[in-house]
């Protein structure tokens, strides 16, 4: 018998509806957890989820899907999975899809949709679901016949997880869903890489040592690239000072010799002024957020750059670069560290006013009064927590002081929106991050404003027994909205007065979860250590001064070189 005739008398697979046959493909994907919530146009895939060796954890909102998925995502270097019915089921995706697309997030979003013969009838919960999402997907597909689901699905894991990463859309039509196919799964896509720029290379060389204050500005896409080791090798070796957006907290651990901390609104005061004076910026996987910039056209107004990036459409977007490096981050740092490390760098009178500028610019936690202070409460149990600590935050003021006072050892210990700014992250992203690392201490850190906006995921951590713990600072206001109005409208408080809060405590413990209150400043330690050795999800409700404000602050419109610093007890001024 030839091969040819065996090939031809092998048994052809057995058809099977396109829901199993996406379900065998997440499988064979290595896919392991799944986000997700059932109805009426996606059901036939939830029909194929029993018995598989998927597990899909129902979220009560499909938007806590989306954030779980990013978050399970950021947390493994994985792609994230979420799935939801069509119509309203589909448009609660969308906040978390952008949310994703700003912050280059891999993940794959699943969305049901009424038959193909009743598109564009308005048929009831029909929304054009793959035209909504348009600006805020890499790409995105309406499946129309089962046999194709295999491929799609896999070209859909490889544009997610590929170059810059990012949210595909998956749509299924209900008919799609119960056709019947053969199981054809085998296209393979190869991890193309781009030829690095040796050229780009040596001339940033050059550039490196004829600076004399240069600085490292770490930005979200050396985490993504897998560079943290690459980049921690060349701030080690070099000795050149380092600065690092919101997004790429961690990279470079906190304590480090030469971190400066983060840079922009918010950021260090000794970040900002190496930043002001540095005659060359080292920009690895950033993307000069107005943020991070403060007023664009007066930042680093000395300072040649060097900007490395996979994606070209960030050079010169915002600020021309004199190097422009493009291509693969890691293999970019560890061409430009074996070059530069040959010889050493003439920077020690920079590095040493770096290091200078840090201990007399460094916070302090010695704050007056017996009520809590929140950048002190985040700083200890920073520490409590150690290297296992993954902090899971909403947006607001919390997200400041987080950013600010916690200690990060890993840039996977710190998830945050930074991008879109999406209030109501925290508590899903908390899950999403326990469910990858259940031995971590994860923490949900959130505001009492962000925490109304998803707090129906209380009922997923109870369901699915997830030790998430969290620390809710209640000022019983929005906060930023509050210190911006303070500031910047006359005291005008309009609308940020959240004092008809529910008892938090309550609320959490109808829901199942063991909950206690933090109300002075002597009962923080041993709150934080019941809060971390609690067995099952704990919420910590810490009631905090309603007028304390985050500093240091860039003020809009303003050059990080106008920074406000409020009340000089913040720094030490040494």
């Amino acid at each position: 018998m030839t091969a040819a005739t065996a090939f031809k008398e092998a048994p052809a697979a057995a058809p099977q509806s396109g829901a199993r046959l996406l379900v065998r493909t997440l499988e064979k994907l290595g896919v392991d957890v799944v986000f997700g919530y059932p109805g009426g146009a996606i059901m036939p895939v939830y029909d194929a989820l029993t018995g598989s060796g998927l597990k899909h954890i129902l979220v009560r909102h499909e938007q806590g899907a989306a954030f779980a998925a990013d978050a399970y995502a950021r947390t493994t270097g994985k792609v994230g999975v979420c799935m939801a019915t069509s119509g309203p089921g589909a448009t609660n995706l969308v906040t978390g899809i952008a949310n994703a697309m700003m912050d280059s997030v891999p993940m794959v979003c699943i969305t049901g949709n009424v038959a193909t013969h009743l598109m564009g009838t308005d048929a009831f919960q029909e929304i054009d679901i793959l035209g909504v999402t348009l600006p805020i997907v890499k790409h995105s597909w309406v499946v129309r016949d089962p046999a194709d689901i295999p491929a799609v699905i896999e070209e859909a894991f490889h544009v997610a997880r590929s170059g810059r990463p990012g949210p595909v859309l998956v749509d299924l039509p209900k008919d799609v869903q119960v056709g019947m196919a053969a199981d054809e799964y085998g296209f393979h896509y190869p991890n193309g890489v781009e030829p690095l720029d040796h050229a780009a290379i040596a001339e940033a060389e050059q550039f490196i040592r004829s600076a004399e204050r240069p600085l490292i500005y770490v930005g979200g896409g050396v985490k993504i690239a897998g560079a943290t080791q690459a980049l921690r090798d060349f701030a080690e070796r070099t000795g050149i000072p380092s600065v690092s957006t919101l997004n790429a907290l961690g990279s470079i651990p906190t304590n480090a010799p030469g971190f400066l901390g983060m840079l922009g609104m918010h950021g260090t005061r000794a970040a900002n002024e190496a930043v002001q004076e540095a005659d060359l910026l080292i920009v690895l996987g950033a993307r000069f957020d107005d943020r991070a910039t403060g007023k664009l056209n007066a930042f680093a107004p000395h300072a040649r750059v060097i900007h490395f990036d996979i994606d070209p459409a960030e050079i010169n977007k915002l600020r021309a670069a004199h190097v422009p490096v493009i291509g693969d981050l890691k293999a970019g740092i560890e061409a430009l560290t074996a070059r530069v490390t040959k010889a050493p760098l003439a920077i020690d009178p920079w590095i040493i006013r770096s290091a200078a500028a840090a201990r007399r610019h460094a916070f302090r936690y010695d704050a007056p009064g017996e009520g809590v202070y929140a950048p002190a409460l985040l700083n200890e149990l920073s520490k409590a927590a150690g290297d296992r600590f993954v902090a899971a935050c909403d947006v607001g003021q919390h997200q400041m002081w987080v950013a600010q006072h916690c200690e990060f050892s890993r840039p996977e210990a710190h998830l945050t929106s930074g991008g879109l700014g999406a209030m109501g992250y925290g508590l899903p992203a908390g899950l999403g991050a326990k469910m990858a690392n259940p031995e971590a201490h994860v923490v949900t850190v959130s505001g009492d404003g962000s925490f109304m906006m998803n707090i129906q995921e209380l009922a997923t951590l109870r369901r699915y027994g997830v030790a998430l713990k969290i620390v809710l600072l209640d000022n019983s206001s929005l906060g930023l909205v509050r210190q911006w109005q303070e500031l910047f409208f006359e005291e005008n408080y309009s609308e940020v007065d959240l004092s008809d809060n529910p008892d938090f405590v309550a609320v959490a413990q109808a829901f199942g979860i063991e909950a206690f209150r933090i109300s002075r400043r002597e009962e923080v330690s041993a709150g934080i250590q019941r809060l971390l050795d609690a067995p099952g999800p704990c919420l910590a409700h810490v009631l905090i001064d309603p007028k304390e404000n985050v500093w240091p602050l860039v003020p809009p419109g303003k050059s990080n070189a106008e920074m406000m610093h409020g009340e000089s007890r913040f720094e030490s001024d040494m």
